[in-house]
């Protein structure tokens, strides 16, 4: 069985900035690409989950975010990364109603295993909010970090709570 490197995007690819869907606001966060490359290299699929409200909210569209994500995925092959995929979310509960997919809820990973074959308890999620630590823990994820770069968090559900990527994968590789 196949196992991931599960990232949520905003936050934890980029710098989070507020609906973002712009290529000219994409800002790429320190020591992504070498985490990637970290975990590919001990046999790590790179899939991206990510919640994308804005487009349920009208201030982008699917479009839009099509256009983004494939130049991210195109940026991170110039790194020398391969995403495997990217899932996304792109419901509010109050505009659109309650759906699986919406991180805490675990739908997209669960896609992700269904599709990859994934070996759920031997993967790993790096994420930037509680939510993104209970769609992992609530599939079955084992290993998950929250990236808090201000230092804000006391408390949470994750594995650690690290303030820079490298904190992983200077520990990993």
């Amino acid at each position: 069985m196949e196992k991931a490197l599960f990232l949520d995007r905003d936050g934890v690819i980029n710098v989070e900035k507020e609906y973002l869907y712009k290529i000219d606001d994409f800002e790429f966060i320190e020591g992504i690409f070498e985490l990637c490359r970290c975990f590919a290299s001990k046999g790590f699929l790179i899939i991206v989950v990510t919640n994308q409200s804005g487009i349920a909210r009208d201030f982008y569209t699917e479009e839009d975010f099509s256009k983004l994500t494939q130049w991210m995925v195109e940026q991170f092959s110039r790194q020398g990364v391969s995403i495997a995929k990217v899932y996304h979310c792109p419901h509010h509960p109050k505009i659109t109603g309650e759906c699986s997919c919406r991180k805490p809820y675990p739908g997209m990973l669960f896609d992700a295993q269904k599709e990859f074959g994934l070996d759920m308890e031997h993967s790993v999620l790096v994420g930037d909010k509680e939510r993104d630590i209970e769609a992992a823990l609530n599939a079955g994820v084992k290993e998950t970090y929250l990236l808090d770069e201000a230092g804000a968090v006391t408390n949470s559900k994750a594995t650690k709570i690290v303030h820079k990527l490298d904190e992983i994968w200077k520990e990993k590789c």
